[in-house]
């Protein structure tokens, strides 16, 4: 098994993990939100069932991307990692607006809330077995480079600090006896869900378009490529696919250099840049003397 499957394989068992965990959060909330009538709990339990949506989108990317090249996807399913991380973050715009819309009504009729300890309780539980989730989906994001997966840690930590708001928010309500914090609650969790939906779109739109913005990476391929063979680097030209990145290297090589000394510097230097930068994925170095023209 390669790094990069090995990498997409423990994604899609965290990501299958917090679906189910989220799954079981948000019904536990629903039921008790319905016996309580409080807002605030019944909107974190749909942000949780949502969030488990989300999850259960993640997963199915992260299984997709493991797929080998075909006659129509030549260079792999990578990058629907990359376009569930879309479709889920569009996913929380739809599920926030929802909220506040409800929000808004009960806003306009408050009602008062049974059994605030048992909303208290859940809040909390909730909260803290997300917050839980949230930590180790979050290591694992880091150390896989998945877009996916950062975008459902982003989301873990928001199903997290919307439960929290939530306690808060039913707290302040039971000790000062006003029911309009209810529907205030489950706005503010509403705007928070509007502030992370926004961080996803716009990383997984960017990958989707392939921009790169690692400048410490691309200087650090002109280190090792200028300091340690005395090339230069004319450009470099990056993009992220799924945990990796690929590109293309364009160096001006010694004219009177053969094509077999030009592919073993090829080889040393794909061998040092793997090395020394984690996530490299297909690297095409192409070299040219200084009188051609560049045309890559």
């Amino acid at each position: 098994m390669t790094q990069n499957q090995k990498i997409l394989r423990d994604g899609e068992r965290i990501a299958k993990a917090s679906f189910f965990t989220l799954l079981g959060i948000g019904l536990a909330e629903l039921l008790a939100g319905f016996l309580s009538h409080s807002l605030t709990l019944t909107t974190d339990g749909a942000d949780s069932l949502s969030d488990a949506l989300i999850s259960l989108i993640v997963w199915a990317g992260l299984r997709i991307s493991k797929k080998s090249p075909d006659d129509r996807f030549h260079f792999g399913y990578l990058r629907v990692e990359s376009f569930a991380a879309l479709i889920a973050s569009l996913g929380m715009v739809v599920v926030a607006t929802a909220f506040i819309y409800f929000a808004y009504l009960r806003l306009l009729s408050p009602r008062e809330i049974s059994y605030p300890t048992l909303v208290l309780g859940v809040l909390l539980l909730a909260g803290l077995i997300s917050l839980y989730r949230a930590l180790q989906m979050r290591r694992m994001a880091r150390s896989s480079n998945l877009l996916s997966l950062k975008t459902d840690a982003y989301n873990s930590v928001k199903d997290a600090t919307a439960s929290f708001i939530g306690f808060g928010t039913v707290l302040t309500l039971v000790l000062v006896n006003l029911p309009i914090l209810d529907a205030i609650g489950s706005m503010i969790i509403g705007a928070y869900i509007y502030t992370v939906a926004y961080i996803s779109i716009r990383e997984s739109s960017f990958v989707l378009l392939d921009a790169f913005n690692s400048p410490e990476v691309v200087e650090k391929i002109r280190q090792i490529i200028e300091g340690g063979y005395g090339a230069r680097v004319d450009h470099v030209k990056l993009r992220r696919v799924g945990p990796l990145i690929e590109g293309i290297i364009n160096v001006v090589a010694d004219g009177k250099m053969t094509l077999d000394e030009i592919s073993e510097v090829r080889m040393k230097m794909k061998t040092d840049l793997s090395r020394e930068i984690d996530g490299l994925g297909r690297l095409t170095i192409a070299f040219h003397t200084s009188k051609e023209k560049d045309v890559l």
